[in-house]
């Protein structure tokens, strides 16, 4: 009878952490789903995208020397490939002013187009550049911006010509490195145990704690300004808009989330998108209050790395393993 008993409790208990693990990861779901699954013949890892002034025809980069182009506006793309040799690189970032478009990439590469990707020129870096270069911003004619993994942050006014260094410290090796769009810079240490602030004008970076135990995924700019993070174990995080070492109340989108979080865009000022391991996407429809979970797309093979809206009709998330989501408009906002 003791046998049969301690039977019974060990069902009992196990059917318990059943019950809470279901409670705890019941994430409302979206009641559509605004987002078409594309597969593109590649197993490289996506990590970024841009549009020349032909809002049509685009460009998508990632690990691997992947390089995609696409003249529909994203609905399909075809591989395209450079002139690198034997060199195994990774395509960082892609940015377009215009027809003129610039890509950069480890280990030190830096690719240049002026008639909107028909060829691309490398532009050869100095072997004394700290780091290798992690994102590149087109600001204008001839004009770019471009900082490296180490928090190097140069500026070309001559078609990549000549660069000016804008600070003189480094900031170490840094896990992720976003601009704003007037010129200010955020970054995540490799470990992910603090971050660094710089502002246009300064010489240095200036270093901040991080906001708990946690240990920060990534960082970037919210539309006013302020700044956003993701931390270790599904913590979402925003700051005040003025000081960067005061921070709101820590949100957990998906308590029993275990893969984390890997990125985060508004589509419009008040709707967020969240993206992650194992295809976990959620979208707040106002500014993080309440979330509710994309799971018509929860079985693609992929983690999800980064989300980009080229304007609230014009969005895409970018996977691996061929996986990229593009935003359609018309099956309605997700809510």
């Amino acid at each position: 009878m003791s046998l049969l008993i301690k039977k019974l409790k060990q069902i009992a208990v196990l059917f318990a952490v059943c019950i809470f693990c279901i409670s705890c990861s019941r994430v409302p779901s979206t009641i559509t789903n605004p987002w078409k699954t594309l597969t593109l013949p590649s197993e490289a890892i996506f990590s970024d995208i841009a549009f020349t002034s032909n809002s049509d025809r685009g460009w998508l980069v990632g690990t691997q020397a992947a390089l995609f182009e696409t003249i529909d506006g994203g609905e399909t793309w075809t591989q395209q490939s450079l002139e690198l040799g034997d060199e195994k690189v990774t395509l960082e970032a892609i940015s377009f002013d215009g027809d003129e478009g610039w890509i950069v990439g480890q280990p030190s590469i830096l690719l240049h187009t002026e008639d909107g990707g028909d060829s691309w020129a490398r532009i050869p870096l100095s072997s004394k550049l700290p780091g290798s270069p992690l994102d590149i911003i087109a600001l204008g004619k001839s004009t770019a911006e471009m900082v490296t993994n180490l928090g190097a942050i140069y500026k070309t006014e001559d078609g990549g010509k000549n660069w000016k260094a804008l600070v003189e410290g480094s900031v170490g090796v840094a896990r992720s490195i976003h601009r704003s769009n007037d010129g200010r810079y955020v970054a995540v240490s490799a470990k992910g145990n603090f971050f660094s602030t710089w502002e246009p004008g300064a010489t240095e970076w200036t270093p901040h704690q991080r906001t708990s135990s946690r240990r920060l995924q990534n960082m970037g700019f919210n539309q006013d300004g302020s700044l956003w993070l993701l931390a270790r174990g599904g913590q979402v995080q925003f700051s005040d808009t003025v000081n960067y070492d005061e921070w709101g109340e820590p949100i957990y989108p998906e308590f029993s989330s275990s893969w984390g979080f890997l990125d985060v865009a508004y589509r419009t000022p008040e709707e967020i998108w969240l993206a992650g391991g194992s295809a976990n996407l959620l979208v707040s429809p106002d500014g993080g209050q309440s979330w509710s979970k994309d799971r018509d797309v929860e079985d693609a093979p992929s983690n999800f790395y980064k989300i980009v809206f080229l304007s609230p009709e014009k969005g895409f998330v970018l996977g691996e393993r061929g996986t990229l989501l593009k935003y359609v408009p018309e099956a309605g906002t997700a809510v």
